[in-house]
């Protein structure tokens, strides 16, 4: 644990002492104790420990990191027994609102005499049914809060990650390293992320909605392994959910729109305009459309390849990070390689230390034979040596993909715009500047649309042109400042990975933790050299 998590783990906890003070000290002028001693942190629970003749070893185990935090609470449940608290719903009111329900008995007129002393409070005692309703409570509570600020278990289900991560690899994501994200749905089914178990209904409600919020936050860094929330899974459609983004068949149907419109609408602008509109309203119209909020989007996993105000380029499959190539140096891509006429197969690459994915099929398999002498395999830049190595290999070359390949030409960002305005392709990309907090941006019709989702989708406002004139919010803008930071986030494995290069970038609010350590990997038994293994 770092000295960061550490500062953070004891501020928590200090905030759980420190916040009930005022309701405490008007509790303790009630029970007969100096009220001074409500006012000295921790001394108020050990105080409060005594007053009940708790058990003693609750205070202490304030002291233990996480597990401290619900230690406090029990020690408020049991303090609230002085005043004749014994329900169900006080109880709880006394763990989770302390400042406020302890301020509510200590002040309000209508408990002007309800202290009862701890021989009565004793004597309040519980049925077994609430004993064990009690504990079960304490349990999901505890687990709940642990999973949302401290850690959460989490499964890599693709390989855009390989050979770093694997399929069925299980993680412990921490969500401390860049700060514990307040959950903007604070009303959830616990232990489940944004559906119901074997169902679509939705496991939240967003009444209320908490705006975004992180404590003692810390910025993701270049390199760092990221757990995020999807970007394009704002909206989607109950038929596909993020199976089939809603924003790739938007786009499907928009081209669609466009071959249908041409010919028949001259001015360029009219025609996009037009066939989005079109786009739009057949969408809307032949699916289910829903929303949600920033933290039940889907989690993604990927690497932080660059961060605000840094420049991305890929030339060639090679990734450049402000002119210079990137400090991550063992990135997965197809190559081609060539024999003598010798056969490659699966086993030559297994026994050379190559690991080749078992659970892809078709074209995206890691490993295709091309003809008699010709491979197509999935490489990392360390796996690409170990190959060389083999008896009969010629030649590795790095399989580029350019922008008249399938798919390259609507479907990476800035989408329709790339095709006209870019030409970039997944190998061939940028020069593209990733928008800074603070930092002021020239705008023009050419690069608003690098920077139009971030402007509207994540900072909240309108964006419109007329005239070749842009406009935020109805005003006419020459400039933008950005009021968060955003990532630029890239799968290990280049040519298998669904990341910034089809969606953009990943705003700060999106973020949700760094994987820890790896306590489970499964490939047709356990891979037990992955277990504890710390990803890097």
């Amino acid at each position: 644990m770092t000295s960061y998590q550490i500062f953070v783990l004891i501020t928590i906890a200090l905030m759980l002492v420190v916040l009930p003070m005022v309701g405490l000290a008007a509790c303790f002028k009630k029970a007969g104790i100096p009220v001074w001693q409500a006012y000295v942190p921790f001394y108020n629970t050990w105080v409060a420990t005594v007053a009940m003749d708790t058990k003693k070893y609750w205070f202490f185990l304030q002291f233990v990191p996480v597990l401290g935090w619900f230690a406090t609470m029990v020690i408020f449940i049991e303090f609230s027994k002085l005043f004749a608290k014994y329900k169900f719903y006080q109880h709880g009111a006394a763990a989770l609102l302390a400042p406020i329900y302890f301020a509510y008995i200590g002040y309000s007129k209508a408990f002007k005499n309800n202290f009862v002393g701890k021989e009565v409070a004793k004597r309040g005692t519980k049925t077994k049914v609430r004993e064990w309703l009690d504990a079960a409570v304490f349990a999901v509570v505890a687990a709940t809060l642990i999973r949302t600020f401290v850690f959460e278990a989490y499964t890599i289900p693709t390989s855009s990650m390989e050979k770093t991560l694997l399929v069925n690899d299980f993680l412990f994501v921490s969500k401390m390293k860049y700060g514990p994200r307040i959950p903007n749905t604070p009303i959830a089914m616990p232990f489940v992320h944004n559906s119901l178990p074997n169902s679509k209904i939705p496991s939240y409600v967003e009444w209320p909605h908490i705006p975004y919020t992180r404590w003692f936050g810390s910025p993701v860094k270049r390199n760092d392994i990221v757990v995020f929330n999807f970007p394009a899974g704002d909206t989607l459609t109950k038929e596909w959910d993020s199976q089939q983004p809603y924003y790739d068949i938007l786009r499907a149907f928009e081209e669609q729109a466009k071959e249908d419109l041409k010919g028949k609408i001259k001015d360029s602008l009219t025609l996009l305009n037009t066939a989005y509109t079109q786009a739009r309203e057949n969408v809307y119209t032949q699916f289910n459309i829903t929303t949600r909020p920033v933290d039940k989007k889907e989690n993604y996993i990927k690497r932080c390849v660059a961060v605000g105000g840094d420049e991305v380029t890929i030339k060639d499959g090679e990734l450049f990070i402000n002119g210079q190539p990137s400090e991550f140096k063992n990135p997965t891509t197809f190559y081609t390689v060539t024999t003598n006429g010798k056969i490659l197969n699966e086993d030559d690459l297994t026994e050379a230390g190559v690991h080749v994915n078992q659970g892809d099929e078709g074209l995206s398999k890691d490993f295709t034979v091309i003809n008699a002498t010709r491979f197509r395999v999935n490489l990392s830049a360390d796996e690409v040596v170990k190959v060389k190595a083999i008896a009969g290999v010629i030649s590795c070359e790095k399989i580029i993909s350019n922008v008249d390949d399938g798919g390259n030409k609507f479907n990476l960002f800035p989408y329709c715009y790339n095709r006209v305005n870019f030409g970039w392709s997944i190998d061939n990309f940028g020069p593209l500047v990733i928008p800074q907090k603070g930092v002021e941006i020239p705008l023009n019709l050419k690069n608003i649309a690098l920077y139009e989702r971030a402007i509207v989708g994540y900072e909240g406002n309108t964006l419109t042109q007329s005239n070749g004139t842009v406009l935020i919010n109805g005003v006419a803008a020459t400039t933008y400042t950005f009021k968060m930071n955003y990532y630029w986030m890239m799968g290990d494995n280049r040519h298998k990975s669904q990341d910034s290069r089809f969606w953009g970038y990943v705003p700060e609010d999106h973020i949700v933790g760094s994987p820890s350590v790896i306590w489970m990997s499964l490939e047709g038994g356990v891979r037990w050299k992955r277990l504890f293994k710390v990803p890097k």
